[in-house]
């Protein structure tokens, strides 16, 4: 999962980031409203999480900007502001998701997951597929039910694959959406992460499809 942080408080910022990339989140940052609309518009994100706040363009005039454009990614609107006028305004500008300062960063992680698991088209939090579950909730993989320990890219890979359980997932797609935007990602290094997780959770629980990407299947 990719996630795009807009936050102009720079210490506060950092703490998010920090605590999102230890539960396996991949995370770019911007201080700014138009440095934000531009990462929103042409990185390839699961979810954003917006302050309001922000220098040089609000983050409502982002999300207005962002909807009115057609893009569906879900955004989690962050902000010191608990007025019911300010969460009215938010969700008006097409927010998914309100979250108020100060707030747990574990929670902050649960909606997350939750705004994604949604978007995929999930009800349930708990998918399973042959002998591996993910929990989309709690973050946590299992191998015929004992945890099974994964690098940060490993995880992404496969909780990217589980969220969309039976279908093609392309590879371009996770690239896109595996890698923070300081990274040189190839289609080698792709290879290998799949490579790695086959090992663990069985050769034919990832499935090539050639031309196109992989998907999880049954087995």
């Amino acid at each position: 999962m990719r996630i795009l942080l807009v936050e102009d408080d720079t210490a506060l910022a950092e703490g998010i980031a920090k605590a999102l990339r230890a539960e396996h989140f991949a995370v770019d940052v911007a201080a700014n409203g138009e440095d934000g609309a531009h990462l929103g518009d042409t990185g390839g994100y699961d979810a954003a999480v917006l302050d309001l706040g922000l220098p040089i363009k609000s983050g409502i005039t982002v999300l207005e900007e962002w909807r009115a454009a057609g893009r569906v990614l879900p955004v989690l609107i962050l902000t010191a502001r608990d007025g019911w006028s300010e969460k009215v305004a938010g969700f008006r500008a097409g927010a998914d998701d309100y979250l108020t300062k100060p707030f747990r960063v574990e929670e902050l992680v649960m909606r997350l997951r939750a705004l994604v698991r949604r978007a995929t088209g999930n009800a349930a939090a708990r998918i399973v597929c042959g002998r591996v579950a993910f929990d989309s909730l709690t973050g946590q993989v299992e191998l015929d039910g004992l945890p099974l320990r994964l690098t940060a890219l490993e995880w992404r890979v496969l909780s990217a694959l589980m969220l969309r359980k039976g279908v093609v997932v392309e590879r371009l797609y996770l690239l896109d959406h595996v890698y923070e935007g300081d990274s040189d990602p190839d289609s080698n290094s792709l290879e290998v992460i799949i490579g790695r997780l086959r090992k663990k959770i069985g050769a034919e629980a990832i499935e090539t499809v050639r031309g196109r990407g992989y998907r999880v299947v049954e087995g």
